[in-house]
């Protein structure tokens, strides 16, 4: 029976149900999108999602903004992991234009990729445990989120919203310091990975509230059109990087890890082996790293060193276009996919050969499968409705772009 059915009973009447809004003011909402709850006790009879509250009109922006400048509005999204964003942006834009990209930039695309997504599990599974009482692994593993941050200071000069690379490669080749901050983040992260599944793996109370808690099967999964690490923690095994490669992701051996129930418990898991895979395609990466430039031949898009803008014509005049947006595109209708921290990030990009796109839309993982999250808590306390919440990796920038 359906939970609006439930409502018209006379005897759920006669109940009292009671009406409760989690967020937008709940420190798990972020303060801005909104459950209104309906429930029985402790128990949810039905959830009423908002969002809407930072709607930022991100695709509109993008119709008068050259297509370099939108970079920094991908890192707005999801800001866990925003050079994924980025880099699913540029190679969007490589595929309109039909850049020819070097090996070497593709491979440091891969290395910054994987570092990003273990960004955003590592802060996905830590707030897991917080949300059940185990505060010490997240006090722990933020440490190496700042190596991370580091590393990306040193490329790019950003940190949160990164702004990485540009339109056909890298503004500049990792430099020796950027090396040294990979390696140590590769020496010292896996001892800390493994002592942080020590404390929560196997643990009593961390099984008892996540095993369980908001399941979803993978029929239904497939039907919210899920992605990502919540659709393979229901035991489908899709993945973009496998399934669609770019950026040679084909020359790498990895695992798609899977889970069976989709519960709680099942996507923690799922992310705490990516998290595996992802440091080892990163040590592939760097093993396999070719020689050669860190950006593609495309004058109209990559800004010319400065000397060269102080002493040659042809290249004053390619940074007078690009700082000026005054580099048409050729005429066409791309889509474009990366596999995001959260699952399929899709740029669906329509030129009509001007310097801006005529119509862009973002397919941002997060807004696709919040719309389950009212059958997920459905029937659950008001407990498990902040874990699901959390496992689902809810990133509100992705909700209202």
């Amino acid at each position: 029976m359906a939970s609006t059915d439930i409502l018209n009973t006379p005897s759920d009447v006669e109940k009292g149900y009671s009406t409760l809004n989690l967020g937008p003011t709940h420190p798990a909402t972020h303060g801005i999108f909104q459950n209104v709850l309906t429930m029985d006790g402790e128990v949810i009879v039905k959830s009423e999602p908002t969002i809407g509250y930072i709607h930022r009109a991100f695709e509109k922006l993008a119709e008068r903004r050259p297509f370099y400048q939108i970079t920094p509005i991908t890192d707005r999204m999801n800001y866990c992991s925003s050079p994924i964003n980025n880099i699913g942006w540029h190679m969007t834009v490589e595929k309109l234009i039909g850049a020819d990209i070097p090996k070497r930039v593709q491979y440091l695309r891969v290395i910054i990729m994987e570092l990003a997504r273990i960004s955003d599990h590592l802060i996905c599974n830590t707030v897991i445990g917080v949300d059940t009482g185990a505060l010490t692994g997240f006090v722990y593993l933020f440490q190496f989120r700042e190596l991370i941050y580091e590393i990306y200071e040193e490329i790019c000069g950003a940190r949160l919203t990164t702004n990485i690379g540009r339109i056909g490669g890298f503004e500049r080749d990792f430099s020796p310091k950027a090396w040294a901050k990979i390696d140590k983040f590769l020496k010292e992260y896996p001892d800390a990975l493994k002592e942080f599944e020590k404390l929560v793996m196997r643990n009593r109370i961390f099984m008892d509230r996540t095993i369980g808690a908001g399941p979803i099967s993978a029929e239904r999964a497939l039907s919210y059109s899920f992605s990502g690490p919540n659709l393979r923690a229901a035991g489908v095994d899709y993945d973009v990087r496998v399934m669609n490669p770019y950026s040679s992701y084909e020359d790498f051996d990895f695992i798609v890890p899977v889970g069976t129930n989709g519960d709680t418990y099942d996507r923690f898991m799922v992310r705490q082996e990516e998290m595996w895979q992802s440091l080892s395609i990163i040590r592939q990466a760097i093993e396999k790293l070719p020689e050669g430039p860190h950006h593609a031949e495309v004058p109209e898009f990559y800004l010319p060193p400065k000397q060269e803008v102080y002493n040659n014509m042809e290249a004053l005049i390619y940074h007078f276009k690009i700082v000026m947006g005054e580099t048409d595109v050729p005429k066409g209708e791309v889509y474009h996919c990366v596999e995001g921290g959260n699952g399929e990030l899709g740029f669906y990009l329509i030129s009509d050969g001007g310097r801006t796109p005529f119509r862009l839309h973002l397919r941002r993982p997060c807004f696709i499968y919040y719309q389950a999250y009212p059958e997920m808590i459905q029937g659950t306390n008001i407990s498990d409705a902040i874990l699901t919440m959390s496992s689902m990796n809810v990133i509100a920038g992705e909700l209202d772009a």
